[in-house]
Parts: C-alpha cells; sequence; structure tokens
C-alpha cells in the first residue's frame, strides 16, 4: 500500500551554490508518495491526494519532510572520544585517536561501537554517511554489517597505514592492497553499500602504499577514494619534509594516481591555487568540515574561492575530531565560517550542501538527498518548533527560510521527529 506524506517540503531545481537560492523553491502544503521504499511522487499536497484517493495518509502538520542528512567525512572508531580536550592535530591522533583504533582489532568492540555510530547518526536525521575505518579489515565488516541491518546506505574503507603510526596501526603497501582489494570484493555494491579506497593522508603512508591503492583505484574506478588534504600549516610542512619532490600536497597523491573525477578530500583548507585549479578541473570534491576545523584549530574554509571555482563540495561532522554527531550544527557552523570568510550562506544553501550536494560529492545523488520520483525514501521530518527558544523565533518568521533558519542555528536531534529509511519509519 503506497504511503502519502503530508507536510511541508523543498524542491531542488538546481544547484543553489551556483544559481542562489531560488533554486530550492519552498512548498508550503506538500506530500511525498512512497511506495516499495521509493519515492513516487512529490508535489502539491492537494494534487497527489486527488491523483491517489486510495493511498494511507500520514500527515505531519507543519514538519519539513526533509531528505535524511548525508554526513560525507566521518571517523567512526573515533565515537568514544569525541569531544576530548585540547589537542590540534598530529597531537590528536597520537593522544585519542590512534590509542582507541588499536581496539578495532576485536571484532566484538568493533560490532559496538558501529552500531552506537549508527543510532547516534540516526538520531540526529542522518540517513547515508563515509565513513573511515581503522587498518582492521574487521572494523570495515562491522560498519557494513550494522548498516546492512538497519537497511542504510553506507560508504567505508579500511583506512591504510605503514608508517607514523603505532606499531599495531600498520599494513604495509602490500598488505594494504590485498586487504583493500578483498573487502572491495566482499561489500561493494552488496545492498546498499559501498567500498571507498582510503589512505588516510600521506603522511601515514609510504609512497609504495600511495602508489599501491593508485593501483587499486584504477582497477575499479567506479570507487570512491577518500583521504585528507591541507587541514592544517603544520601538517602540510610535515608533508613537505616527507615529500621533497613533490610540488605540494596534492601532489603526493597525483603522482601516485590518487586524484581523480571520484576523490573526496577532507578539510582542503590551505589549497594552493595549483591544487584547487587541479581538483576543480578533475570534479573532484571537497568536504567542509567546520566543527573540526575550528575545535582542532586547523582553519577557515575559503568559501568565497572555492564558490567562485565552482568546486563540489560535501559538508560533513568529521566525527569525532568534529564535536557532535549533527548535521544542523554542522550546518551552523558552516554559515558562521561563511561569515567569517564573507560569504553569508543562505539557508537554502546550507540545507542542500547537508543533503544533496554532499549525496553529489559521494556520486550517491541519484539515489539519495533529494525528495523526487525515482529516489530512494530515505527522509526525515524535522519539527521547525522543537524547543521553546526556536519556536518564539520562528513565529515572527515573515517566509519559510526565515522560519527554517532557527531550527538551523539552534537545532539539536530534538528537531528530528521521525526517520524512515527506505520507506520504513525507524522505531
Amino acid at each position: 500500500m503506497a504511503e502519502l506524506h503530508l507536510g511541508q517540503l523543498m524542491a531542488y531545481r538546481g544547484d543553489p551554490l551556483v544559481e542562489g537560492p531560488e533554486a530550492v523553491l519552498p512548498i508550503r502544503h506538500g506530500a511525498l508518495l512512497i511506495a516499495n521504499g521509493m519515492i513516487v511522487g512529490m508535489g502539491e499536497a492537494a494534487d497527489l491526494r486527488a491523483a491517489h484517493p486510495g493511498a494511507t495518509l500520514v500527515d505531519h502538520g507543519d514538519h519539513l519532510l526533509s531528505p535524511g542528512f548525508i554526513d560525507a567525512h566521518v571517523h567512526y572508531p573515533q565515537t568514544a572520544i569525541i569531544a576530548s580536550w585540547g589537542k590540534r592535530l598530529i597531537d590528536w591522533l597520537n593522544s585519542y585517536t590512534f590509542p582507541e583504533e588499536m581496539r578495532f582489532g576485536d571484532p566484538a568492540y568493533a560490532a559496538d561501537v558501529a552500531g552506537r555510530y549508527l543510532d547516534l547518526a540516526l538520531s540526529n536525521g542522518t540517513t547515508t554517511a563515509c565513513s573511515y575505518c581503522t587498518i582492521h579489515p574487521q572494523s570495515v565488516d562491522a560498519i557494513f554489517q550494522a548498516a546492512q541491518a538497519r537497511g542504510m546506505r553506507m560508504l567505508a574503507g579500511k583506512t591504510c597505514m605503514d608508517r607514523n603510526a603505532p606499531e599495531g596501526l600498520r599494513d604495509t603497501a602490500q598488505t594494504a592492497y590485498d586487504q583493500s582489494a578483498a573487502l572491495l570484493a566482499r561489500w561493494h555494491g552488496v545492498d546498499r553499500l559501498s567500498y571507498v579506497i582510503t589512505p588516510r593522508f600521506s603522511p601515514t603512508s609510504s609512497p609504495e602504499q600511495l602508489s599501491a591503492l593508485g593501483a587499486l583505484w584504477a582497477e575499479h574506478p567506479d570507487c570512491l577514494m577518500q583521504t585528507h588534504l591541507s587541514e592544517q600549516v603544520d601538517e602540510i610542512a610535515w608533508v613537505k619534509s616527507l615529500y621533497p619532490e613533490a610540488r605540494d600536497y596534492l601532489d603526493t597523491y597525483e603522482s601516485h594516481g590518487l586524484l581523480g573525477e571520484n576523490a573526496l578530500y577532507g578539510h582542503a583548507i590551505h589549497l594552493t591555487p595549483r591544487e584547487s585549479a587541479r581538483i576543480a578541473e578533475v570534479g573532484a570534491a571537497l568536504i567542509h568540515c567546520p566543527t573540526s576545523n575550528s575545535f582542532i584549530g586547523s582553519g577557515l574554509f575559503d568559501w568565497p574561492a572555492r564558490m567562485a571555482e565552482g568546486q563540489r563540495i560535501g559538508l560533513a561532522t568529521d566525527t569525532g575530531g568534529g564535536s557532535n554527531f549533527s548535521m544542523l550544527r554542522t550546518m551552523a557552523a558552516a554559515y558562521e565560517v561563511g561569515q567569517l570568510t564573507h560569504q553569508p550562506l543562505h539557508p537554502a544553501q546550507l540545507w542542500w550542501l547537508a543533503t544533496q550536494g554532499s549525496a553529489r560529492a559521494l556520486r550517491i545523488g541519484d539515489k539519495v538527498g533529494a525528495l523526487a520520483p525515482g529516489m530512494e525514501a530515505d527522509f526525515i521530518a524535522v519539527d521547525l518548533a522543537s524547543t521553546p527558544v526556536i519556536a518564539q523565533r520562528a513565529t515572527r518568521a515573515n517566509d519559510f527560510w526565515e522560519a527554517l533558519f532557527p531550527t538551523i542555528m539552534m537545532g539539536d536531534d530534538r528537531a528530528i521527529a521521525g526517520v524512515w529509511i527506505g520507506g520504513k519509519k525507524r522505531a
């Protein structure tokens, strides 16, 4: 039986980062028609009710029906160490990340954290994420099995490191290739799962390992490749010392076959003109992690330059260097970074970044991230008056965007009134 969900909607007519906020059209009295886990109709409620009189009605009142959030860069193994005090990137890795990741050799521990992470993400309205795992193959199995049990679309990969990491967290160029290839064969394209080739970043991979992973990517070009790029200035100096022959940080990837349209570069704060031009030229994606960038003291993403270049941009919490699991809080932080870089982002642009923008960055924008016929029915109901302070501000709004903005700036998991995965409501 088809279900007709009534509520407020947004229709994406284009990319609002390029075309302006007018590319997103609010629908005050909208409806979604859901059947067999797919969106089969979307538009004005009166029209869809007349056309489908037998559909089961689900009335969400004034709640906004939105695509589920798409978190384009997370480290699910860092769930337990989120909001750890006072470290910059390299100290953070040595003090918190690496000791925690050592524990993921235990399949039971990996499974426990994977399930906990996905439940926290879902409670915050995130229905798809792209995650780094650890060097342990069982950490990849754990997140994919947990996502499979929940029916989620999920992207993830084994993190590869063969130097500048503790004993027990290093593989080799050959084992990185072999284990990644085996995991790719096991999981890629199964149900709603996608394998992502994952060198952590150039400082923890030798040139030989980067070349091995570049070779694997060349054999499977439909896969994504994710890594980190130009997060902090001291990191960039470290890369230069390790790769003195490289033109710049990006060249450490490019010269080893790790630059292409299916690449995801996390952070990308301190780019040189050559780097940003090459990334735009090949159509790779930059993944903006605003709460992490401020929490670890990395710097400000250059919104004016990146938008002028027409870069493909996704948005991410970067759990657990990022300080929360909420894409609402991440949108608020992106707005604040935009203000500091003299590029104020409109609510339409922020919401698009957290949904279709991130989906396009992950090359799954034809499947999730928008409410349109033919898309998978991953959606959320958002209460735009979830707390007294948000409600009192929303009541003074003169239009839809003014009513939405308080939830972007002050909302949290209390704003998520319901989550549907493949058309099925999460209990």
